[in-house]
């Protein structure tokens, strides 16, 4: 099978190399939050009194996913706890997803760029991955429901998308969810939708969830996850909600097959669902900060441009440059500036065809205002000396 590498994480040799030889290096790769998780989820930690650590129930804690009724209901979402299944992280939340909707042959579409690691969770369930592609002079807004329905046959199942969206940024008005809504009524198409920044919203637009569109509710599957919101990626904990009753006991065979998720992690995710609500305003207002701060140093930048993303902590930017992956691993590889350089995820790899984001990358704003201005002074030193620089 063809696995595609991670264009995340797959230049991480060349950037522990640098680390070896005493080069700071500014991840901007990897959407790892530096901000600190919060305090009683890692007090729950601490004080677990258990005499055994045991399996878990292979659809998660009864009581997390009581807990995650009233977090759902935050946000006009009524779900029971049964519509909810626990998942090791996310990521095992879209490939239950997909193995459990996708048959050999079918296909899904999504728009481009998108999350490198679904093309690989597709090709696992023996499924291919359609893209409509989306254009960083519009700001990465969903395509035209003529360029979406161009793209089904008789052998597509669903249409995925992730929202706000990694790795754009962009967050989905309700009128294009409304839209999505239409075709997959229309097509009786599952629509498969990953809101783990749902948090994360800027534009001060309502946040529309799958979930929240009326007339398929029988069609929708979110995909979820604390990783994001509580800053607590290593715990892996996700979560997969659906009303659509077939769907859940498709996917329970797959959830006992694996037996159980990671019951640590499951008291820490519990335990986080009772964060003050200081917490997350404190870190919303902390992203728009950084958000800011990027996008404006990124534009000053001669011949760089980043829209203004408005959601999660991720942007796609231009640069002046013949090939970004070949950027990448030079900074890594040869380019050094006050003892440091810069880590980026080259953005052809969130593209089926990789010529479409060739002067693209990702940047993840998940440091500190600080360590942001260095690396965006690293970025603009590397973009002068760099010899693949295309006016």
């Amino acid at each position: 099978m063809n696995i595609p590498s991670s264009p995340i994480r797959k230049l991480a040799p060349y950037a522990n190399a640098a680390k070896r030889d005493g080069v700071h290096v500014y991840h901007l790769n990897i959407g790892q939050p530096d901000i600190q998780t919060p305090v009683c989820a890692l007090e729950a930690v601490r004080h677990i009194d258990r005499k055994v650590l045991e399996y878990s129930p292979s659809d998660g804690c009864p009581s997390l996913r009581r807990k995650l009724v009233s977090y759902y209901r935050r946000f006009g979402i009524e779900v029971s706890e049964d519509e909810i299944l626990i998942t090791t992280g996310g990521s095992e939340a879209v490939q239950l997803t997909f193995m459990t909707c996708l048959d050999q042959g079918d296909e899904v579409i999504i728009p481009e760029p998108f999350y490198a690691n679904y093309r690989t969770f597709a090709m696992i369930a023996g499924a291919t991955v359609k893209t409509v592609t989306t254009h960083i002079e519009e700001g990465f807004r969903l395509p035209s429901v003529e360029a979406i329905e161009a793209q089904i046959t008789d052998r597509t199942k669903a249409i995925m998308v992730c929202n706000p969206n990694n790795p754009t940024g962009y967050a989905y008005t309700r009128e294009e969810m409304l839209q999505l809504r239409d075709i997959v009524k229309k097509h009786n198409l599952f629509l498969f939708s990953d809101e783990v920044y749902r948090e994360f919203i800027y534009n001060g637009e309502p946040y529309v969830s799958a979930l929240h569109l009326d007339g398929i509710e029988e069609n929708v599957v979110v995909i979820d996850s604390v990783s994001k919101r509580y800053s607590e990626c290593g715990i892996r904990v996700g979560f997969i909600v659906t009303r659509n009753k077939a769907f859940r006991a498709g996917a329970m065979k797959f959830c006992q097959a694996r037996l159980s998720p990671p019951l640590l992690g499951q008291i820490v995710a519990e335990a986080s669902i009772d964060v003050p609500e200081s917490y997350l305003k404190g870190v919303y207002d902390e992203y728009i900060e950084r958000r800011n701060f990027l996008i404006e140093g990124l534009n000053r930048i001669p011949g760089v441009y980043s829209p203004m993303p408005n959601g999660a902590f991720y942007t796609v930017a231009s640069l002046p440059v013949d090939d970004s992956e070949k950027f990448c691993i030079w900074c890594l590889n040869e380019f050094r500036h006050k003892g440091a350089t810069v880590m980026m995820a080259p953005a052809s790899g969130f593209y089926s065809d990789p010529a479409l984001g060739r002067n693209q990358v990702r940047i993840a704003y998940v440091l500190k205002k600080e360590d942001l201005a260095k690396a965006l002074e690293c970025l603009e030193k590397a973009l002068e000396q760099y010899p693949g620089r295309v006016c």
